[in-house]
């Protein structure tokens, strides 16, 4: 750690000392404490789209239209202006600071809805080499199609549900991916996972969790399904024992061959229904097998056996897979719940399951309650596991987790310790798991090892919250009284104006000192506010030095 906090000092301390393995990163971004946000460009001149996320190389920024139909892709770039005298006055920026395009480029705008597709506003995934983006397109959903050829009943039906792969560099819509009548819950990426190069859909309506490969060419690619079926000659094989019965059968003499054939096809059809699919089939082994092994006794295994697999086998049938996740290229972690768990908006009610899926074996390895101690406990010490970030992504390996920062488990710690009921506040903290891809901003602002602030006004993770009338202070770690920089959503209100509700987004760039703030109040236009570093005269000699550490310094170590 620098022994000094200003910056010149840094920079020459940076070049005669040698930090220790594999903290160099974590070293060079003690200079974000000096390179902080310190001005305010309130409501600026911006097109009326959705802004969606800044991409963790900083190269795009990703916007759709309001009508839901286009989607416009921006170039982040750097203000240029000059001003005249001696002392630089805030208020003397141009109307050229005011405009959007003064810091953001754009570079084509792509459509993708329809008459009858819209964009999904809250989902959008890209690959680590930023080489492709995944944008969704659907219908409306509705409740009242029946459930048939499989389906859950109780999970509303999407006519039609299309991914788009479209390569970023230029918006050229290189592969697509529909789902007719099925539910995909596409609400801030839920259900769908991006691991590397590996795509996986959860199909709620149907519950099949589609494994996709996105190759280099840009073409989506399947891989395999599971549900019904696990293994790729599993449907095969039952289809060939359901001919050599029906052969079987008709070998057989009968008497009335109106009844034979009937006989046939209520046999075809309770043969459909009576099997319980393959990822419930190995689920209900899993559970048997692990109560079996719990007790040596045979006479005692026969009652822990009622008590534990028997007694609640029903419940085991009627649950459903949720989410799914990767945990490597290998392995799914899976919840299970009700059916109507799994098409709530809060599932802090709903008893749920988890489960860990080898693809490759298609066995259960590990089943825990949402009320498990030992589940905790995995989730307290290897947090960033169920990210399941690549340990090519230099930027989220970054994001402060209790798993990797003392700070952020003290704050655990501290949420822990004022819970009344310990198996509530471990239900509390599974409802986030599995967690939903790309959720969490690397900007070095949300370190809270630099930096402290209000987690329930603003955080890493990708959410609508309510804005306030005050600003969000960014307090220094180190120095534990020292303001560093505030965040200002929204424009200066007072009387009923200050107390009409309001939901406000940030994006802040992964490197650069800009955020924009997004305030949305209901029939009120948006209020669009950028909040950067305004370079002083002062630092002039330095500015060199602090870009080219920005641009890749960092990287290089």
């Amino acid at each position: 750690m620098f022994r000094s906090t200003n910056v010149a000092a840094r920079v020459f301390e940076r070049q005669i000392l040698t930090p220790r393995p594999g903290a160099t990163i974590n070293l060079v971004r003690h200079f974000y404490e000096n390179l902080v946000p310190s001005c305010t460009i309130c409501d600026i001149d911006c097109p009326d789209h959705s802004f969606r996320k800044i991409t963790d190389d900083g190269r795009y920024l990703v916007s759709f239209s309001r009508n839901l139909q286009d989607i416009i892709v921006y170039r982040p770039t750097w203000l240029s202006f000059s001003f005249k005298g001696g002392n630089f006055d805030y208020q003397s920026l141009t109307q050229k600071a005011k405009k959007f395009d003064s810091f953001f480029t754009q570079l084509y705008s792509v459509s993708l809805g329809s008459s009858s597709e819209f964009i999904c506003k809250d989902f959008f995934l890209y690959l680590e080499d930023h080489q492709f983006g995944l944008f969704a397109t659907s219908t409306a959903q509705s409740h009242e199609v029946p459930a048939i050829e499989g389906a859950i009943h109780g999970v509303p039906s999407i006519e039609k549900i299309t991914f788009h792969l479209v390569r970023l560099k230029d918006g050229v819509v290189m592969d697509e991916k529909s789902f007719c009548n099925d539910f995909v819950n596409l609400a801030h990426s839920m259900g769908v996972f991006l691991y590397e190069d590996l795509l996986c859909i959860m199909s709620l309506r149907y519950q099949t969790i589609h494994i996709l490969q996105v190759r280099d060419s840009g073409n989506l690619v399947d891989v395999r399904n599971i549900g019904s079926f696990c293994l790729e000659d599993d449907e095969l094989f039952l289809n060939s024992h359901a001919q050599c019965m029906t052969v079987l059968n008709k070998s057989k003499p009968v008497g009335n061959v109106h009844e034979s054939a009937n006989g046939i096809h209520h046999q075809q059809v309770a043969q459909a229904s009576a099997f319980l699919t393959g990822i419930k089939q190995r689920l209900l082994s899993f559970i048997f097998r692990k109560a079996w092994s719990e007790e040596a006794d045979p006479i005692l295994r026969v009652q822990h056996l009622k008590k534990k697999f028997y007694f609640h086998f029903q419940d085991y049938v009627d649950l459903i897979m949720w989410k799914a996740q990767f945990l490597d290229r290998h392995h799914l972690l899976i919840k299970f719940g009700s059916v109507d768990g799994g098409v709530s908006r809060s599932t802090d009610q709903h008893p749920a399951f988890f489960a860990v899926y080898n693809m490759e074996t298609t066995e259960i390895i590990a089943f825990y309650q949402n009320s498990s101690e030992e589940l905790y406990s995995l989730f307290e010490q290897f947090y960033d596991h169920f990210h399941a970030n690549s340990r090519e992504s230099v930027h989220a390996n970054f994001i402060s987790s209790h798993s990797n920062n003392i700070h952020a488990l003290e704050q655990l710690w501290s949420m822990k310790n004022k819970q009344s009921s310990f198996s509530q506040f471990v239900k509390k903290m599974m409802t986030s798991v599995p967690y939903t891809c790309q959720s969490q901003s690397p900007s070095p602002y949300f370190d809270v090892s630099l930096f402290r602030y209000d987690e329930k006004l603003i955080s890493s993770t990708d959410r609508h919250r309510h804005s306030t009338d005050h600003p969000i202070k960014f307090i220094s770690r180190r120095q534990p009284n020292v303001l560093k920089f505030k965040i200002k959503p929204g424009l200066e209100t007072s009387g009923a104006e200050a107390r009409t509700k309001k939901i406000c987004s940030f994006l802040f760039h992964p490197h650069l000192p800009m955020a924009l703030s997004i305030q949305q109040t209901y029939m009120q236009p948006t209020v669009v506010n950028l909040h950067l570093r305004i370079w002083m005269e002062l630092e002039v000699v330095v500015i060199p030095v602090r870009m080219f550490w920005i641009e890749g310094l960092a990287l290089r170590g």
